[in-house]
């Protein structure tokens, strides 16, 4: 049961983080994420680098919490939670923003293709007209455009 309530929640983070990207990070906090779709931007850290505390501190109250009582449901919700966001680290700031220069040469089309929605959503530099505001579920155009490409 606990696994089941580690993925569960893994899975509805990604509504969670399409749903808090769109309407908080390109709303009301878009002071933070705003750096983040500054291309002139070359520091190591950015504001957008807040929401890691942000995001961690919900997490870390349910495990806390969670292990008081015993190893509950909030406990492993927080650890779908942080699973989650090692993901979301894992994949955008190592792989598709090379914050850390490894994995660059990948051929794999999940990969290929979620990096190209990635982009997509960094080329609308403002607030507004963006997409791609998820992070591991992929448009199948993304992935159409990888095999589009293969074939010629």
């Amino acid at each position: 049961m606990n696994a089941f309530i580690i993925l569960i929640t893994f899975i509805l983070m990604e509504g969670a983080t399409w749903i808090i990207h769109k309407y908080v990070m390109h709303g009301f906090l878009w002071i933070l994420h705003r750096d983040h779709h500054d291309h002139n931007n070359n520091s190591t850290l950015e504001s957008n680098d807040w929401f890691f505390v942000i995001f961690a501190t919900p997490a870390i109250t349910l495990m806390y919490y969670g292990g008081k009582q015993g190893f509950n449901y909030l406990f492993y919700t927080g650890v779908g939670v942080t699973l989650y966001g090692m993901a979301y680290f894992f994949v955008h700031d190592i792989f598709i923003h090379q914050r850390i220069k490894i994995f660059r040469n990948t051929h794999h089309p999940y990969l290929l293709a979620v990096r190209r929605a990635h982009k997509q959503h960094h080329k609308h530099t403002g607030k507004t007209n963006g997409e791609c505001f998820g992070f591991l579920w992929v448009p199948v155009k993304y992935f159409k455009m990888f095999f589009n490409k293969e074939r010629k």
